[in-house]
């Protein structure tokens, strides 16, 4: 990670609103540097980035209509003790520029936010304020992501999540297409990512195998 992949092509092609047809197939890369593994999947179509064969991996059935994330799938790619994430849905936005409205947060290396986006990340750079902590960093395939997090939760309701997402527009050049991962599930989150201008392309799943 922090190289650009092949895979780098499709997010910044779906930034555009271009996607990969649907077609049912499934697109197989080589997999990102650093270890991990990933599984993609767009409307109809799905890309797996993985040091296993493509015969491999369509060997095991897989498609673009949501098999490429099925549990049996994952578990393939992973190996029997591989490390399998969450499926998250794949946001994109545009940066503001402009005057960065935070500043750098240089005493939260404990943070368990920040400790989890250098797990994956690189050149993770911290911000934040009163409201929370935002995580900028190189991410999978090389693209730019951004995660945030509050500090007290029950703030939610008060609009510190969308304000400090606003704010962390800031922190990318203008237009440039910056990325997050949001577990569906969490939906405060995922509403106030959409509210922010985010929009949705896909859903993804990182791996870190041990296939043994």
């Amino acid at each position: 990670m922090g190289v650009t992949h092949p895979l780098l092509a499709f997010f910044m092609a779906a930034a555009d609103g271009c996607f990969p047809p649907v077609d049912g197939r499934v697109t197989v890369l080589p997999p990102p540097p650093g270890g991990l593994e990933c599984s993609v999947a767009f409307t109809g179509h799905a890309v797996v980035a993985t040091a296993m064969t493509s015969q491999a991996v369509h060997a095991q059935g897989p498609d673009g209509f949501g098999a490429s994330l099925s549990p049996d799938f994952l578990r393939h790619l992973a190996g029997p003790k591989g490390w399998i994430g969450v499926t998250d849905a794949t946001l994109t936005a545009r940066g503001t520029g402009g005057p960065p409205r935070l500043a750098e947060v240089t005493d939260a290396d404990d943070h368990s936010r920040v400790r989890y986006a250098r797990e994956l990340r690189t050149n993770v750079k911290v911000y934040g304020d009163e409201r929370g902590l935002v995580t900028l960093a190189d991410g999978l395939a090389g693209r730019r992501e951004l995660s945030i997090e509050l500090r007290n939760v029950q703030d939610g309701s008060q609009g510190h999540g969308r304000s400090l997402l606003t704010d962390a527009l800031s922190l990318v050049p203008e237009a440039v297409p910056v990325f997050a991962a949001v577990s569906p599930g969490n939906a405060r989150s995922l509403r106030a990512f959409l509210a922010c201008g985010f929009t949705p392309i896909g859903s993804e799943v990182l791996l870190r195998p041990e296939r043994g």
